[in-house]
């Protein structure tokens, strides 16, 4: 997020627990994501968010310039707490193993563990809210939402790389397939969950992509082109 513009539209935050200000604009974040999610952002309003919250309009534009700096921050706000789970995953499988491809299947495991509640407890999806209704979003959103699954999947293509580099498989392992693999089974469980499939869907989708990466470094498995 734009360093301006945070400073800008957010009060400061203050040591310690955060003040009613600070609160105020995390309700006003939850009450969007959620609604972006089931209804969209065109369908979302500014006046029924300041009714949810309960406080005025002037309290709603001193936290967010409009709806879209608005919907700029939920993204942002999205995306620290994603990476910042995935990076207490990968430091923990990391600290396990120091091999690359086994560090890569222990965060797998572990991820497919931490996930299930997850995606019980959430609406939707928002990276596909922002995808498949973007004319709804500023292209600085779109751009934003588009550089946070990108961030995802370089994070799983770099790993990947680094244990073909110490693992040294017998056969040529593509690590872009096998990175855009991982994410899509992981969206699209995501999309079963949310349409008549348990939520452990996801887990078990999860821990199929690490059983093919592990046989794809074992047995060089080719994955087509």
């Amino acid at each position: 997020m734009d360093a301006g513009v945070a400073g800008k539209t957010a009060p400061p935050v203050q040591s310690g627990e955060p003040g009613k200000g600070a609160r105020t604009r995390e309700r006003l974040l939850d009450l969007a994501y959620e609604a972006m999610i089931v209804k969209g952002l065109g369908a979302t309003s500014v006046d029924e968010l300041v009714e949810a919250a309960g406080i005025t309009k002037s309290g709603f534009f001193y936290h967010f310039r409009d709806k879209n700096d608005l919907a700029r921050q939920v993204v942002a706000r999205y995306r620290t707490a994603n990476d910042a789970q995935l990076d207490a995953l990968s430091r923990r499988a990391r600290e396990l193993s120091e091999e690359p491809l086994q560090s890569f299947l222990i965060f797998l495991r572990l991820y497919a563990e931490a996930i299930t509640a997850e995606i019980e407890a959430a609406p939707g999806c928002l990276v596909a809210t922002v995808a498949f209704q973007e004319r709804a979003f500023a292209h600085d959103v779109r751009q934003a939402n588009v550089e946070t699954v990108d961030g995802w999947r370089t994070r799983f293509r770099d790993w990947l790389c680094e244990a073909v580099q110490s693992a040294r498989p017998n056969a040529a392992v593509d690590v872009e397939l096998l990175a855009d693999a991982g994410w899509s089974a992981i969206f699209g469980a995501f999309t079963l969950a949310k349409t008549g499939r348990p939520a452990s869907v996801v887990a078990s989708q999860v821990l199929l992509y690490r059983d093919v990466v592990r046989r794809a470094f074992a047995e060089g498995i080719s994955l087509p082109s």
